[in-house]
């Protein structure tokens, strides 16, 4: 069980959850007004990671303790990265009540050290609007001050928009789009068992504390039969799978979130060799909840 002590370690994520949810309640619904990108960097100078938060984060996603002495998982991105994401978005019309995690492309170029601050830059890369979802595309660094850019994050956050418009502009009917699916070739790497507390033990240990994850009621407001977990939980495990399966850290993993994973649930891990390609879903040909490729 994750320890409720790391709350405290949550301070800067937590703020930066309740002003975007603030700032979302004030901005219009409708008829966004254009945003110049790039948009600024944001920077920061973050302290040492605490180790023991490490220690539990590893051991929660399925890393190997041992292998991560003296580094940070490059995935633990989001604890640092969010509090800058957010003030990237200020001024930003869109309602981002309604956001949802998109995927994204993490490149690790360089360990990052745990017992060094570590310098990070986020900015408002571009946004991709057709109309009826908007994609808001973020750039974010992370690294010691020899090597600002040991790691770089590649994010996509959607906006679902009500208008309905196709990317022409006019407006019709809209088609479901096909599934995602496992491909029914694909080998099992690993098999995961998540209890109906696996969003709350990540948001403990990142500060994402998005009642989604977490509180049922919430979840079921929003059409789940239960809570779901997070993206980047299904992601570093996807890493870590890798990692492990290979007994190299994957130096580049760029993943979709393809559906909702309900919890509790028991998942495996799924990939192509030849391809590359990864796939996290319940067995070969049924619907993916993440589909991604690594190098």
């Amino acid at each position: 069980m994750v320890a409720l002590r790391h709350v405290l370690q949550q301070g800067p994520v937590v703020a930066a959850l309740a002003k975007g949810a603030a700032g979302a309640l004030r901005r219009p619904s409708r008829d966004p007004q254009p945003t110049p990108t790039p948009g600024p960097w944001h920077r920061a100078t973050v302290p040492p990671r605490p180790r023991a938060l490490i220690d539990d984060y590893v051991r929660h996603v399925g890393g190997d303790l041992a292998s991560y002495r003296g580094l940070v998982p490059p995935h633990l991105f989001p604890q640092w990265v969010f509090p800058l994401q957010a003030l990237a978005l200020e001024g930003v019309s869109y309602p981002m009540q309604k956001v949802l995690n998109g995927g994204c492309r993490l490149e690790v170029r360089a360990p990052l050290p745990d017992d060094r601050p570590l310098e990070v830059a986020t900015r408002l890369d571009a946004i991709d609007d057709d109309g009826r979802r908007a994609v808001l595309r973020f750039l974010a660094t992370t690294g010691p001050a020899n090597e600002p850019e040991a790691l770089v994050v590649h994010l996509n956050a959607v906006v679902p928009l009500s208008s309905g418009k196709t990317p022409s502009g006019s407006t019709g009917p809209k088609t479901e789009k096909e599934r995602v699916r496992v491909p029914t070739n694909a080998q099992e790497l690993a098999r995961w068992k998540l209890g109906p507390r696996a969003g709350l033990e990540f948001a403990i240990l990142t500060g994402d504390f998005n009642p989604v994850h977490w509180i049922p009621p919430y979840a079921h407001a929003f059409g789940f039969r239960s809570t779901i977990l997070h993206g980047f939980s299904t992601f570093a495990r996807v890493y870590e799978g890798l990692r492990t399966a290979r007994r190299l850290a994957p130096r580049v993993l760029d993943a979709r979130f393809t559906r909702p994973l309900v919890l509790p649930a028991k998942v495996g891990l799924y990939v192509e060799p030849e391809q590359r390609t990864v796939h996290v879903g319940d067995a070969p040909g049924a619907p993916a909840y993440l589909r991604g490729t690594y190098d």
